[in-house]
This record gives C-alpha cells, structure tokens and sequence, in this order.
C-alpha cells in the first residue's frame, strides 16, 4: 500500500521521510511565557514537534503567541470540544489532536474538518486503550489490539467521508506487546502515517525498557513517523531517550555515539565512573563519532574497533585508540585530557 506524506508546520511526516520526535509540554498552556520557555529547551534537545495541551478557551486563545514564538510546530491537543480546535486552528496551530468521533454531532465534526482543509492543519487520530467506544470496551470476544484498529478505522472513515486525508494516527496502549501488535495490523490497513508511543509507560527506569521495546521494534520494522517517549519525567527526558533509540537504529545521527564495555574481574581502573566522565566530558559535541571507553587494556582495542576513538585502563594507566590502534599510553589521569587533544586535533584537521 503506497504511504501518503504531509507536513506539520515544516517537518515532512510519512512516505519515507525521517522519522521525527515529539514531546508534550506540562506546563499550562495559558502561561505563554513559561510555556515558549519550555518549547524552546525541548527544541534545543532535538525535539521537532510539540504538543500542548488545550483545556479550555484561554489555552486555545493562547496559541496565538504560542505558535508565533516556537521554534517547532505546535500541535493542539483536544478532547471533546470542537469549538477549541476551531480556536486553536484560528491561532494558527500547525496541527490537531482530536478524535472525529468524540467531538459530538457530525455537524461538529463537518466544522473542524471544513477548517483544516482550508488552513490545511492536519489532524492525529489518537486512539487509547483505556478510552475506547463503549461497544468495543463491552466487546470481550476481540482482542484489545483488535478493537484499537477498529476503533482508528472508525475515526478515519468520519474524516475521509468529508474527503480530508492529511491524517495521522496513533494507537497507544500501557502494554507493550498489545501496543506492537495494534500497530502491525494498523500498518498493513491504512496509508497513513503512524505515530508512535506507549502510553503510561512509567517512571524512568521502567519506561525507557518499555518504550525502547516497543518503539525500537517497530521503527526495526520499518513502522512508524513520528514518536513520543511518554515518560512520567521532565519531557527533556522523553527527547533524549527518542534520540538514543533513532541513532541506535541508525535512523538519525544525534551527535556521539558512546560505548563502553560491561565490568568484570580482568578491569584494573574505576570503569563506571570513567565511562559517566567521558559521557560528561564529551555530549555536546555535535560530531556523528563513536567514543568507546573500555576497561581491559589486552582485548578492548579490538573489541571496540568500529569505534572511532576510545580508551582503555590498565594499572596506573591507560591507552588511547583509534579505529582499533593504540596510538598513545599515558597516566591514568590524563587520559581524559590527551583523548579530547587528540579528537580536536582531529577536527581542526578536517
């Protein structure tokens, strides 16, 4: 089935383009200062779209400075009233989030839709398991990742009756393999992008294994647009993450890519906590290299060797590689120092 693509703002979404990041404000979205000041901390993390939160008239009213001011498109998030996303596309939001089905009377709907052909605002279909049709939730002879892509075909067949297409669509559950598995079937049904998320993932810990399974496996499968880390965290957290599981996958490239080598009785050096400085020392540098830290000086060259520069410990010392050649022994102390002299050597050169 050939995928459709659309943009949201000026970030090309679907058929092929790169796979973008979105997060979700929680600040309130009527205190624009703090609001903006938060879009743009998310923006300089490598966030591309941003959701907010619209509750009521004052929310939506505000979209105006908002979406002004951001340095990333802006989508609006709505539940129920469809007078908002009315405000909301009216203040210039680059996109919506709102279920056709859930907004009353298809008089409702028919106005939302009618406004964001002409604003060309595209709009999220954004199904969850714990909010389905009353007949779905009542359903116990389907599956819920089964009632989940009934419920999105609904929601699209209301759109594409009033012939709107720039659609997207999302099916969220706090379950990872009835999340994959909902997406898998939805991805063989429609022509729409997909965006990616598993809701009420958790706290860090926990939400970072269960979104990285759930997300990385699909994205592995050629599945999904856009995703959403949904972490009960700072949305910073959220962002980093989605950039570690797009350059892990080679999808993106998000500056240096660390490595280092699991502890065992064969380390002679403080492993963990020379891996955390050379993390430190070295994230923001905006290069696509691969650092390695290892803790064996005999094995760790070659076990790191795709890395384009590393270090390795030994007693008292350490040694500095790269492409898997040891060019450099020095004092343990100071290898952080001649490894940065090294790279930025290297860069001057190039």
């Amino acid at each position: 089935m050939e995928k459709i693509s659309f943009k949201i703002g000026d970030v090309e979404i679907g058929a092929g383009a790169p796979v973008s990041i979105q997060s979700m404000t929680n600040t309130k979205t009527d205190d624009v200062k703090n609001t903006l000041h938060q879009i743009s901390m998310l923006a300089d993390e490598g966030c591309d779209i941003i959701r907010v939160a619209v509750l009521n008239k004052d929310c939506a009213n505000a979209l105006g400075e908002i979406v002004k001011y951001s340095p990333i498109p802006v989508v609006a998030d709505i539940h129920f009233d469809y007078r908002l996303a009315l405000i909301a596309m009216d203040n210039g939001v680059n996109a919506l989030r709102i279920n056709p089905g859930n907004i009353g009377s298809i008089e409702h709907t028919k106005k939302v839709v009618e406004m964001a052909k002409s604003t060309k605002t595209p709009i999220r279909i954004g199904v969850n398991a714990g909010s389905l049709e009353k007949d779905l939730y009542e359903d116990k002879t389907l599956p819920l990742e089964d009632k989940m892509v009934i419920s999105a075909n609904r929601h699209i067949k209301i759109l594409e009756d009033l012939d709107f297409d720039m659609i997207k669509v999302s099916l969220k559950s706090s379950d990872t393999m009835t999340t994959i598995k909902a997406y898998k079937k939805m991805y063989e049904q429609t022509k729409y992008p997909l965006h990616l998320g598993l809701t009420e993932a958790g706290t860090l810990r926990g939400g970072v294994v269960k979104s990285s399974v759930a997300i990385g496996s699909l994205l592995s499968l050629g599945i999904g647009d856009t995703i959403r880390v949904s972490l009960t965290e700072d949305p910073i957290e959220e962002v980093k993450l989605a950039k570690q599981i797009l350059q892990t996958l080679g999808m993106r490239k998000y500056g240096v890519n660390f490595v280092s080598c699991p502890t065992c009785g064969r380390t002679q050096i403080d492993l963990i906590g020379l891996a955390k400085k050379v993390e430190e020392r070295f994230c923001d540098l905006n290069l696509p290299i691969t650092i390695a830290t290892m803790g064996c000086a005999v094995n760790g060259p070659k076990e790191a060797s795709g890395a384009d520069y590393g270090i390795a410990g030994g007693i008292g010392e350490g040694y500095i590689f790269k492409k898997g050649q040891m060019i450099k022994k020095v004092p343990q102390e100071k290898l952080l120092d001649e490894l940065e002299k090294i790279i930025c050597d290297d860069i001057i050169i190039i």
